[in-house]
């Protein structure tokens, strides 16, 4: 009887560092060249949905990051234009 794949976990509810080796994996794979090519589609899709969420968490941590040392400084964020300004 054939193993069934178990399903991989959302790639929202992965933790950067778990969606980063799980692309690393994919692509030494690749390199490789130890992916069926009918499974080929699905890990290359699973790989940029996985590049995505993490691209989202590192410009939400940047913003953060931006605000509260902004914050820190008595500025506001360098993509916010401060209150006093009439545009």
């Amino acid at each position: 009887m054939a193993e069934k794949k178990a399903r991989p976990t959302p790639a929202k509810k992965l933790s950067f560092g778990e969606a980063v080796a799980e692309v690393e994996e994919i692509l030494a794979g690749l390199e490789r060249e130890n992916v069926d090519i009918d499974s080929l589609g699905s890990e290359v899709k699973r790989a940029v949905e996985l590049i995505q969420v993490c691209r989202e968490k590192l410009e939400k941590t940047d913003s953060e990051v931006r605000g509260l040392v902004a914050g820190l400084q008595g500025e506001t964020p360098a993509d916010e234009p401060p209150e006093d300004l009439p545009f």
